[in-house]
């Protein structure tokens, strides 16, 4: 890597008395995941070097030589002219060695009044932000997606399901709307969780403080943090932003497998509601008729991985004393994956969602038929004086009598019909009719497709103010 100029030592070579076994070296080592955190690592070592100047710890010269050194060694990572061995543990050692090949023995000065200990709880933080960030944008962008298929499908009609049975008739575009608002929540709830990880801990060095006279608010400012840490202890310790972010990205992943569950369903010839676009599919190597919806089905696998590593998280931290403990070296590649894990399926849907073709027959078809419209038979017996149990199972009879006569209930006769009920009358068919059973379903939040329109001006509007936001602006670099 360079020249040995700390002869092998570890930074805490001076209490021991041998060195560490080659083995040990490789068993501790974090390099080959937390390799990804230098940019941060910089950052946090940049804005540590202006803290000590400011603070008269070191001078402006020092500090300026020092933050020009940094910026070599991010030079080297990205370059690929820095190699990373299991000797130097961690990205912050690595760093730390590479900058004395820079700047000679002024290095030793950058560790000054911090420890690894804050000095990763910054680097994860800042991480995180990032990601965070990026998470809501790409959720911003899959939600647009929703919404334009919605507004282009608005006159298509399907079954709505319980049980995974068919209930009652709905508009495509309505049930689209409703992965809308659970990527909507989804949102909300990386936005709760951004303002929590806001939190600088640089300061807090091991565990109790330092003794030097930073201004921690001013590091903050440096870094792009709003708030500064409380207690010195939780602030190393804490991994609670973690869990917290990882928890709304199990949420999030779930939305989404039931979102591919149902892609999976309705591309199956047993269903054929959707087509999915060629470019999202793959075919088989034995069938030559196949057309397998891959996409829907690893996105629905993936989430498995994101809340095993939400619960391996959980694990990890549920009995740890205060405040760091070794064992926390393990949350990094656990939210590495799940942050990946996470932006990777969001952005592919934001890709797969806008190709999706409707089968608009097909899905009225089956909207007409398996007495979607006995709870409409139900509600107009109800509306003319019969109380709604008495009118329920006046209807259940009517489908009854209809599957033996192998029809629908809006193809029955009057006087068939009017056998339930003398109540009923010949408007009736008029309220069995397919648009009159969706477009009676007018309140708020319903199926009627003035609501649903509604619905879908009002995500325009949202998602209008969300593209104009400081996190999105951030994100895209405008």
């Amino acid at each position: 890597m360079s020249a040995d100029n700390t002869e092998n030592k570890k930074p805490w070579s001076g209490r021991f008395l041998r060195p560490t076994d080659a083995a040990v070296e490789a068993f501790t080592s974090s390099i080959t995941f937390d390799s990804r955190l230098y940019p941060y690592d910089i950052a946090g070592s940049i804005a540590h070097c202006r803290t000590l100047a400011k603070a008269g710890v070191i001078t402006d010269v020092e500090a300026g030589a020092l933050i020009e050194g940094l910026k070599k060694v991010c030079a080297d990572i990205e370059s690929n002219h820095m190699a990373f061995e299991d000797r130097l543990e961690d990205i912050h050692m690595h760093i730390e060695d590479r900058l004395f090949m820079h700047v000679g023995d002024l290095a030793k000065k950058l560790h000054t009044g911090r420890s690894r200990n804050d000095q990763v709880a910054v680097d994860v933080r800042l991480y995180l932000k990032e990601e965070t960030t990026g998470i809501i944008s790409g959720l911003a962008r899959l939600r647009e997606a929703l919404v334009d298929l919605a507004e282009r499908k608005i006159d298509t009609v399907m079954p709505g399901y319980t049980h995974l049975q068919r209930a009652q008739p709905i508009l495509f575009s309505h049930h689209i709307m409703a992965y809308y608002e659970m990527f909507t929540r989804d949102c909300a709830r990386f936005s709760d969780a951004l303002s929590r990880m806001d939190v600088m801990p640089l300061g807090s060095a091991a565990l109790a403080g330092t003794t030097y006279p930073i201004d921690r608010h001013y590091t903050a400012g440096l870094l792009g943090f709003s708030q500064i840490s409380e207690n010195s202890i939780d602030a190393v310790s804490d991994r609670d932003f973690m869990m917290e972010t990882m928890s709304a990205a199990g949420i999030c992943m779930i939305h989404l497998s039931r979102f591919s569950e149902e892609l999976v369903l309705w591309s199956s010839s047993e269903f054929s509601f959707i087509s999915l676009d060629d470019a999202f599919c793959t075919g088989s190597s034995i069938m030559p008729q196949k057309k397998n919806p891959d996409i829907p089905e690893l996105v629905r696998g993936k989430t498995g991985r994101v809340i095993g590593d939400l619960t391996a998280l959980f694990m990890l931290m549920k009995s740890l004393p205060l405040a760091y403990n070794r064992d926390m070296q393990e949350d990094k590649p656990l939210v590495f994956d799940s942050m990946d894990t996470l932006f990777a399926c969001i952005d592919i849907y934001s890709r797969l969602v806008p190709n999706i073709r409707v089968n608009n027959k097909t899905t009225k078809l089956a909207a007409q038929s398996g007495y979607l419209n006995a709870t409409d038979l139900a509600d107009w017996l109800a509306t003319a004086g019969m109380p709604f149990r008495q009118a329920h199972e006046c209807a259940g009879r009517a489908v009854a009598y209809a599957i033996k006569q192998n029809k629908e209930l809006h193809e029955l006769s009057l006087d068939e019909l009017r056998a339930f009920s003398p109540l009923i009358k010949d408007d009736i068919f008029d309220a069995l009719s397919l648009d009159t059973v969706i477009s009676r379903r007018r309140s708020y939040g319903g199926t009627a497709r003035q609501n649903v329109i509604a619905a879908i001006s009002r995500a325009k509007e949202a998602l209008e103010a969300v593209n104009g936001s400081e996190i999105c602006k951030e994100k895209t670099g405008e």
